[in-house]
């Protein structure tokens, strides 16, 4: 039997919002104050009022989100009750929608979904078709202007006779052909659809008289008009989100959606849920000094009964090194002191680089962790295609790296000589390499292809011998080996943005810098490939199963929650970052800011550097902007050498202690 469901269970402002059930709805929930409790009790009460179950929609972004909120109604509900709300994301809605109506666009209504393979395929074979002997065009690049144009309606080019402006109007066709659709086209077609046929707007509106639509500050425009399209002259539309966790603006989501609600809907109900039952009153005080500073705002103050043991904490770093030992050394001790498990501890940084030394140092102290949000460092492609020389040179029968770096970077072996040793390799039960070295095969091949063959094996062989010596420096050794292939040049010519190859080409610098810290140990080059490899084999779990220290970029901590929450990084141009600050996006920085602080249930530290090693030199850094703005009530600031007991050394760091200690004075 369901639990019974009892609005006397919700505090006064999750109470309201749940009777609340007629007209427009907006709810802002800020971080951590119940929001799916509240949705699910609004629900439960539509239903005790006399609601059809059957009317109720409750769209979500992720399946995940869907499988959640259909797991909390069917806890508060009768099963055949549950069984008929829909709960469901924009993309299935839309779905559902065009299987019965898509013929009136032109379409058959058995249409297949396109998905990322076989769009890529696609569009593969039309850059094929379509570009000069000349030209050429990255197939994601293409895809991602093509789904830029289709969200946002502007074309791909400003020349209609370009190469991408040729291959949009091409992919666009061939997928009415086949008769297909992607991602995309199910909101756009979706709402064509309710736009342009009346009868079937009607039918929906009446199927679907109570709306409600989570995470409403990520929507985009297309979503909106979706929204407004289906909520019918009554309006029932309920809207939950919070403006302050706006944090997508980069793919689309529109915060004027929530910002403006009024201009979409009639005189709404604004209800704000400000009680929260995550953190202490020293990080959600925090919280509040750091979002206020954005203009434009829905105004909501987060507030808890918990006052909390800890205050936050500001600590200034040497450098990142020493951030990231600072940061494990004290996970250890909780681990060890207060018996913390180490899934109490999360590290939140702004951009994927910054996981690497975390990586590095969790490793070095066999602490299981997790990343979440962005690549392991290890699975990024620049590093798992140095790691696969690596692995050639210390066993050269490993024919799934040989076959990764035989023509990484560029070097005149193409497919049809890979695909013959292959082939040969099989029929013979041999190594890829072993063919490759076999005077017979080689014979096989033309003068050009022999020779850059023979090139390859002599400069494997140059550097086999004395990076497996033992006490080998093999991390220098292999710097040179990497630069005698200008590796790092070929990689950058196949980046698409400034940004990219700035952030591969600092990849492949921290591994190498990675690579030389591991020269000098007994185990050697096999000890450091072994170590890669164990973790790798980890990585491969189900991230929810997964256990251990989180590492999480900003943009994939909304929605999650940790007991200790260290926010590294906390520098300008990293965060704010500095392609934001050129955008002019600094506000939805701040927003990014406040997710990771709100992430904190009880004890939180922030970090910054002085300095950070940047393609194997130190580069000074300057803390963030951001770290002013704070008010300083909760704030406990030290330097690296305060906690270690040493004298401080940071000039900049003193400024800023006696810059925040003048303001508490003054408070």
């Amino acid at each position: 039997m369901p639990a019974k469901f009892r609005l006397s269970d919700l505090n006064p402002a999750q109470r309201a919002a749940a009777e609340q059930i007629r007209g427009p709805v907006l709810i802002l929930a800020g971080a951590g104050t119940g929001k799916t409790r509240t949705v699910t009790a609004r629900v439960a009460h539509m239903i005790a009022e006399g609601v059809p179950a059957a009317q109720i929609l409750a769209v979500t972004f992720t399946n995940k989100a869907a499988n959640e909120m259909r797991e909390r109604v069917g806890g508060m509900l009768r099963k055949d009750d549950a069984k008929k709300v829909t709960v469901c994301t924009f993309h299935s809605l839309c779905v559902r929608i065009l299987r019965v109506s898509i013929d009136r666009l032109g379409y058959k209504k058995n249409f297949t979904i396109y998905t990322g393979s076989d769009q890529t395929g696609l569009v593969r074979k039309i850059i094929t078709r379509k570009a000069g002997k000349d030209e050429n065009l990255d197939h994601n690049l293409a895809l991602s202007l093509i789904s830029r144009s289709k969200n946002k309606g502007i074309p791909v080019s400003d020349r209609a006779d370009s190469l991408i402006a040729e291959v949009e109007q091409a992919y666009n066709a061939e997928l009415k052909l086949l008769n297909a659709v992607d991602f995309d086209d199910l909101l756009i077609l979706a709402v064509k659809v309710l736009a342009e046929h009346p009868d079937v707007r009607r039918e929906w509106q009446q199927r679907f008289r109570y709306i409600m639509v989570d995470e409403f500050q990520d929507t985009n425009a297309l979503q909106m008009k979706l929204v407004t399209a289906l909520a019918g002259e009554e309006q029932n539309v309920c809207v939950v989100g919070d403006d302050d966790q706006s944090i997508y603006g980069w793919r689309g989501a529109e915060i004027s959606n929530i910002l403006e609600f009024e201009r979409f809907f009639d005189d709404p109900k604004v209800i704000k849920l400000e009680q929260n039952y995550r953190s202490t009153t020293p990080i959600l005080h925090t919280a509040n000094s750091i979002i206020r500073h954005n203009i434009g705002r829905r105004e909501k103050r987060l507030w808890s009964e918990n006052p909390g043991s800890d205050r936050v904490r500001v600590v200034a770093m040497p450098d990142d090194r020493i951030e990231a030992q600072l940061v494990v050394d004290e996970i250890l001790e909780a681990n060890a002191t207060e018996k913390r498990p180490y899934d109490d501890f999360a590290v939140l940084f702004r951009t994927n680089g910054q996981s690497r030394l975390f990586e590095s140092k969790l490793r070095e102290f066999k602490i299981p962790y997790r990343v979440i949000g962005g690549q392991s460092f290890f699975d990024r492609r620049e590093i798992k295609d140095l790691l696969g020389y690596l692995s050639v040179l210390a066993n050269p029968d490993d024919d799934v790296n040989l076959l990764r770096v035989i023509n990484t970077p560029a070097r005149g072996i193409g497919a049809t000589t890979v695909g013959l040793a292959t082939e040969r390799s099989r029929a013979l039960g041999r190594s890829v390499l072993w063919v490759l070295e076999d005077e017979g095969f080689q014979k096989m091949l033309p003068p050009k292809a022999r020779g850059a063959v023979l090139d390859f094996l002599a400069f494997l062989e140059r550097f086999r011998e004395p990076m497996l010596a033992p006490s080998a420096p093999f991390g220098t050794l292999f710097a040179k080996m990497v630069d005698e292939m200008d590796f790092i040049e070929a990689m950058r010519r196949t980046c698409k943005t400034d940004a990219e190859r700035d952030s591969r080409h600092r990849n492949v610098s921290e591994f190498m810098e990675s690579l030389r810290d591991s020269e000098g140990r007994r185990k050697g080059l096999q000890g450091f490939l072994d170590g890669v490899a164990l973790q790798q084999d980890r990585d491969d779990d189900d991230i929810e199963k997964q256990q251990g220290v989180s590492l999480i970029t900003l943009h994939a901590a909304k929605g999650l929650e940790f007991p200790f929450v260290y926010l590294v990084g906390v520098e300008e141009g990293v965060l704010p970052h500095k392609r934001a600050l050129e955008e002019g996006s600094r506000d939805e920085e701040r927003r990014l800011f406040y997710v990771g602080i709100t992430r904190a249930m009880q004890r939180l530290t922030m970090t910054f550097c002085s300095s950070r090693i940047r393609y194997g030199e130190p580069v000074p850094c300057q803390r963030s902007s951001f770290l002013d703005e704070l008010d300083p009530t909760y704030l406990d600031l030290h330097s690296y050498d305060e906690l270690a007991a040493e004298p401080v050394e940071e000039d900049h760091a003193l400024s800023y202690f006696a810059q925040m200690k003048a303001m508490l004075s003054e408070g």
